[in-house]
């Protein structure tokens, strides 16, 4: 997964990652990880994955950040569960589970997919995006072994936060698509996989994609400040976007539930919330001082845009990897404060 660099605690995303490890997710030095479904990666083996770690902007040596506003309960407990928590019921495996029909098609990795019900949507989602889906997992003698659909809630991820075959098919697909993946072992956990319990070899997903969420593009003065942004003594600017109906202003000790975008100044977005379509909740005391200083000016309701300078985010030479350097801008919408 994507280092994430956004004030909120970790968005929920699938795992259908071939490992235990998710080696992509850069996680803040005293975070833990947490989930919105019943597993940890070690005995997950469809597209349900532990969150990612509490978001970067966390003052390193701070405590822990709140879960996101809709999250369930965290991993804590369940990451040390020994077996995966049974679902409610098992689909029958479809009948061409074990083999691909002849009209399956076949990409250049070996993936090959049949399309079960075609999608009302035009565009396909890109490796940024993320994506809300249904889904069936079968090993080749027709076994189920994961399924959203059981469990009767679909589930958000990053495209390439998955196993190579998820994010080879759903950009493939369109949304409101049904379509039908035979993954081979080597697009998924392996024909011998090192994750104890990990399915082996073929796998057979039926998946459904709900909804794209992708990354909002940059505002055209995402590199500098308007001449009508207002400038605090620390050198952070801010615009209100949009006005608010709140009157009363955050504190440091305060815990709030926002919408956000980051980019850098060159227009790349880093982080959103609109890639789980879910607000994220912390505390302002736990975060970079652009944020803490930036959102006590908010009230409930209002969209402000900020620039921070490195100073006040994360430096112009971050020490922690991955990290976005120099001056970061961010929209920010102030939903709730407690």
């Amino acid at each position: 997964m994507r280092s994430p660099f956004g004030p909120s605690a970790a968005l929920a995303v699938l795992a259908l990652v071939a490992g235990c490890d998710n080696k992509t997710t850069a996680p803040s030095p005293d975070s833990t990880s947490a989930q919105t479904q019943n597993l940890s990666p070690k005995n997950m083996h469809g597209p349900t994955m532990n969150q990612a770690a509490i978001r970067q902007l966390q003052v390193p040596g701070a405590p822990t950040l709140p879960a996101p506003a809709s999250a369930e309960p965290s991993a804590s407990a369940a990451a040390s569960a020994e077996a995966p928590a049974p679902v409610a019921s098992s689909i029958p495996a479809p009948s061409d589970v074990a083999d691909p029909p002849k009209d399956g098609e076949k990409t250049k990795t070996g993936l090959i997919t049949k399309v079960l019900e075609k999608g009302t949507g035009k565009k396909h989602p890109k490796p940024e995006d993320s994506v809300l889906v249904h889904y069936t997992g079968w090993t080749k003698d027709g076994k189920m072994f994961d399924s959203s659909v059981a469990r009767g809630k679909p589930i958000t991820f990053g495209v390439t936060e998955v196993i190579p075959g998820w994010t080879e098919g759903l950009q493939l697909m369109v949304e409101k698509e049904k379509r039908r993946f035979w993954i081979p072992g080597s697009l998924a956990y392996g024909d011998t996989p090192r994750q104890p319990g990990a399915p082996a070899g073929q796998l057979t997903f039926d998946v459904e994609l709900l909804e794209i969420h992708g990354l909002p593009e940059a505002p055209a003065d995402v590199a500098a400040p308007p001449k009508d942004a207002k400038k605090t003594a620390s050198g952070l600017f801010y615009k209100v976007v949009t006005k608010g109906t709140g009157t009363e202003h955050p504190k440091d000790s305060s815990t709030v539930v926002v919408n956000y975008t980051g980019w850098t100044k060159d227009g790349k977005a880093f982080d959103s919330t609109s890639k789980s379509g879910e607000p994220a909740r912390f505390r302002l005391n736990q975060v970079i001082k652009g944020w803490t200083e930036g959102v006590q000016l908010m009230v409930v309701g209002e969209k402000t845009r900020f620039w921070i300078p490195g100073d006040l985010a994360y430096g112009d030479k971050p020490q922690r990897p991955g990290a976005p350097s120099g001056q970061l801008t961010f929209d920010i919408e102030l939903v709730e404060m407690h």
